[in-house]
Order: C-alpha cells, then sequence, then structure tokens
C-alpha cells in the first residue's frame, strides 16, 4: 500500500491531542480517539569547522506524518537535517539511518557524521558514568554533502499512531517503503531534485539501503537517481551467517574475524592484522570449506591438518576444536578465546574485553562492547536534541527497540519459499540500471556483527558489477568510529568518495 506523505515543514509545536467530543442528541456517547498528531519543526543556526573548513549551517529537527490511502495518520518520523547555509540545490545530500532493526540514528550522528560527537574512550574501554561530553566533531561530512539523519518507525523518537498495525511498517519492504517516502518528500520540500544523492546506513542500515533503493530507483511512479550507497558494517547475506546446524557457510564467514580478534588478543601470531585476515580468508575458503563440506566422509589425515591450522589461527586449542567437530559458534568464541584470563570478548567489537558472573559458562552474560557505549550515547542524542535544538517531547529515545521481535523478514512473492534471505541482489540490480551508481563499503577488522568476510562473500557474487564498490577496512569493530583514529580515517575515506563523482 502506497502512503501518502504529510509534510512537517509548514508547522511548529507540541503534539496536541483533542478533547473528546460528545455525540449528539440522544445517540450514545463515540469513543474517544485521539487527534492527528501536530507536526513539530525545531530549527537552530549554527556552525562548526569540519573537513578543515568553517561552515554555517541550519540544523532542523522535523516531523514527517505517514498517512494511509484514506488519511488516516499512522506514523510520525523525526528528521534532523544539517543544511550549509545560504542553501545550494545542487549540493550532495546524504540520507543516513542505523540499523537494528529498531535502532536510532543517534550512533552515526552523535558518533560519526554529525556535527557533535559524544566523548567515549577510543581505546576500547568502557565509557563510565557521566557526565559524557559533547564535543565538535571535525570529522562530520557537511563541508562536502548536506546531511539528513532519518529515524524510521518505531527507533529514536519516531513511533506509530494509536491503532496503527505494525505489521504495516515493521518489515524489510515495509519499512524500505517508509524510509523512501520520506526521502521523496524531502527532496520536494527542499527542492533537491538537482543534487547529487547518497544514501547508506550501519548494520542493518545496509539492508534497509538495499530495499530503500529498490524503492526510490525501482519505483515506476517517482524514481530517485542515486550518485553512491555507502555501506557501513554490511549485512545483505543474513542465512549465509547464522550457524543452524548444516549451514557450514556460517562457520566459514566467521573464521576470519575469530582470526583477527585472536591476533589483537596475542592468541596468533602474523605480521599484521591485514596479513592474518588473509590468511584466514585463503584457508577459510579453500580447506576449511572443503573439509566442513566433506562432513563425515572428511579423511583423518585431512582433518588433522585442517585442525591444526584452525587450531593455529583462532587461537582456540585442538581439543576444543575436536570436541566443537571442528565448527566453532562465534558465541562459544567470544567465551572460550580468553577464558584462560577469566575474561570474555565482544561481539560488535571484539577488542573490548569483559568479566561475567562465572567462567564456566558456554557463552557469554552480554556483550561488553555494547555496554561499554550505550550509556554515552544516549545521553548524548537526547541533550542534543532537547536542550540544544529545543525538540520537546515526552516519549523516551529509542536507541536500540524492539521492533526487531515484530520484524516481517518475507520479501514476498518471486522470492520462492524465502528460505535463504539474501538481498544483495537488489545493489546488483540498482547497480546495473544505474551506470553512475557507485558502492562504498566499510568493514570493522573486529566486528563479528557483521563480519568483514561476509560482506566480502555477499558482495563479490554472480550481477554486482566490481569496478564500482570501494572496500575499505578499519582497526576497530562494529562501529569503527569509537576509535579516533578510524573515525578520521571513515570520514576521509568517504569524503573522497563522494568528492570522486
Amino acid at each position: 500500500m502506497n502512503h501518502k506523505v504529510i509534510s512537517a515543514l509548514a508547522a511548529v509545536g507540541a503534539l496536541a491531542f483533542a478533547v473528546p467530543t460528545m455525540a449528539q442528541d440522544a445517540q450514545p456517547a463515540e469513543a474517544a480517539k485521539p487527534a492527528a498528531p501536530t507536526p513539530q519543526v525545531r530549527t537552530r543556526d549554527l556552525s562548526g569547522t569540519f573537513g578543515g573548513q568553517r561552515i554555517a549551517y541550519r540544523a532542523t529537527m522535523a516531523d514527517t506524518i505517514l498517512s494511509s490511502d484514506d488519511g488516516k495518520p499512522e506514523a510520525v518520523v523525526v528528521t534532523t537535517s544539517y543544511i550549509k547555509t545560504p542553501a545550494d540545490p545542487t549540493r550532495p545530500v546524504f540520507f543516513i539511518y542505523n540499523g537494528g532493526p529498531g535502532s536510532g540514528s543517534v550512533w552515526l550522528q552523535m558518533g560519526a557524521f554529525g556535527p557533535k560527537r559524544v566523548a567515549i574512550p577510543s581505546d576500547a574501554r568502557d565509557d563510565g558514568a557521566p557526565p559524557y561530553p559533547l564535543l565538535d566533531n571535525p570529522d562530520s561530512l557537511l563541508d562536502v554533502a548536506d546531511l539528513v539523519f532519518i529515524d524510521p518507525p518505531g527507533t529514536g523518537f519516531s513511533y506509530l499512531t494509536q491503532g496503527t498495525d505494525p505489521k504495516k511498517y515493521y518489515g524489510l519492504k515495509q519499512d524500505g517503503r517508509a524510509v523512501a517516502d520520506v526521502i521523496r518528500r524531502w527532496i520536494n520540500d527542499n527542492g533537491r531534485w538537482s543534487s547529487p544523492k547518497y544514501l547508506g546506513g550501519e548494520s542493518y542500515g545496509t539492508s534497509r539501503t538495499a530495499m530503500v533503493v529498490d524503492e526510490l530507483e525501482g519505483s515506476t511512479y517517482s524514481d530517485v537517481g542515486l550518485n553512491g550507497l555507502i555501506l557501513i558494517s554490511t549485512i545483505l547475506d543474513f542465512a549465509g551467517r547464522e550457524p543452524t546446524p548444516g549451514n557450514e557457510m556460517a562457520y566459514v564467514v566467521a573464521l576470519p574475524n575469530m582470526a583477527t580478534a585472536a591476533y589483537f588478543h596475542g592468541k596468533a601470531q602474523a605480521a599484521s592484522v591485514e596479513a592474518i585476515a588473509e590468511e584466514a580468508r585463503q584457508f577459510a575458503i579453500g580447506p576449511y570449506a572443503s573439509a566442513l563440506l566433506k562432513g563425515q566422509d572428511l579423511p583423518q589425515a585431512e582433518r588433522e591438518a585442517v585442525r591444526a591450522e584452525l587450531a593455529r589461527l583462532t587461537g582456540l586449542s585442538e581439543q576444543y576444536l575436536e570436541q566443537a567437530d571442528l565448527r566453532v559458534t562465534d558465541q562459544r568464541f567470544y567465551k572460550e578465546l580468553l577464558r584462560d584470563r577469566g575474561l570474555t570478548v565482544g561481539r560488535l567489537d571484539s577488542r573490548y574485553t569483559g568479566r561475567d558472573y562465572d567462567n564456566a559458562g558456554e557463552t557469554p552474560d552480554n556483550d561488553p562492547s555494547f555496554y561499554g557505549i550505550d550509556a554515552g550515547y544516549t545521553a548524548a542524542i537526547n541533550q542534543w536534541a532537547r536542550e540544544t535544538l529545543g525538540y520537546t517531547t515526552d516519549r523516551q529515545y529509542q536507541s536500540i527497540g524492539n521492533v526487531g521481535r515484530q520484524w516481517d523478514w518475507s520479501l514476498g512473492a518471486g522470492w520462492g519459499r524465502n528460505a535463504y534471505l539474501n538481498i544483495a541482489p537488489l545493489v546488483g540490480k540498482a547497480m546495473r540500471q544505474n551506470s553512475g551508481l557507485r558502492v562504498f563499503n566499510a568493514q570493522g577488522w573486529y566486528d563479528f556483527a557483521t563480519p568483514f568476510f561476509g560482506a566480502e562473500y555477499s558482495l563479490k557474487r554472480t550481477g554486482i558489477p566490481q569496478d564500482r564498490i570501494t572496500w575499505k577496512y578499519y582497526d576497530a569493530g562494529h562501529m569503527m568510529y569509537i576509535r579516533d583514529e578510524d573515525r578520521a580515517k571513515l570520514s576521509a575515506d568517504i569524503r573522497t568518495f563522494i568528492k570522486a563523482r
């Protein structure tokens, strides 16, 4: 179902609710119905130095209301835009969101590309207790593009109105359609049809990008041409990395990450992280994959050779690998790698370590690379939105919400039984149909949530033009920008990508 999008840029104010009306004469009283939400807009004129340039810009937080075909408001979507002033209708614009599904744009906005960033430790240490200072962010991309951060329905301050069926918005196609609608509306309202356009996100945000580009460029009613897709910590092939019994590719994809984590913690030796990553890639796709696919027909001599090399690369003992039948899940690896030190390693970033309730378990209690940073980011977005930009709401900002539990992962007709969920072909389709569309892919060496080898596996398959993909790697994990050196490098790499059009 197509949605009518009502612009938020015509009204300013807090959400309002109507007083229930009484039925006329002797009619029974009707149930009270909340009035349509009044869209809110908050604007501040600010300035900063980004990419070595002093830039004046306008920051705007605005509500966009998505409605059904019969005009019923169904969702309020909040965007935060940063536009260089005076406005230039031909300047590049970059539409940005995070992942989850259920994650607000706080991570990329307050950690990487927004004009301000939260100060947290850069060396994989816990962010501790407040205060969490907001700092100027010279690595913001405002010198090369205007920035529009989008919080899809159910994330950030965005929400579904009372009575809206979550199934209309919480799903691969539904979410992609809603975000595409918001982008089209923003382009219309701001007169940016002539601007070079970039689209991208992090983690599930890369999956969202595949869905949104299919809506924007594949739609027959409003084709929006794009110049670039910016993918950060890519996940497009979901089935290929799920360790369901019998799915051997999950172990192949995860192995290079185990090697880089072992290298970082001194459990494996190599000349560099790049060197051990390449050794692990070649072993994973060659002898290791071959051994796993042979199953119980694997000859004993070959098994022993594979086990020995697997132990060298992962830092795990041959005894443990034998007990695991050469197949170690990532959850087991987090617990086992540093068990002798009483530590677990992180999922989002395996440089981080934590201590569990005890050291005897099979999997970690939690992810130290998430609880080590989440408080700082949540404080930062609330301070910036409420105190600086003046956005007023009694809703809590959903940095990581629970909409993923309600997510519809199906792709509909034409995709078979959906038993193998891989949406990378949508990226290939968009590139084949738009000869000017380029892809930038950023991966952290220490990211188990979206392994770098998994991104390579999904984007190097048939139908995806390789000459228009830029690959960059960073010495951190899923959110590589939390490391100061990698935030600067990521910014510089994307700046170069945008300028190269």
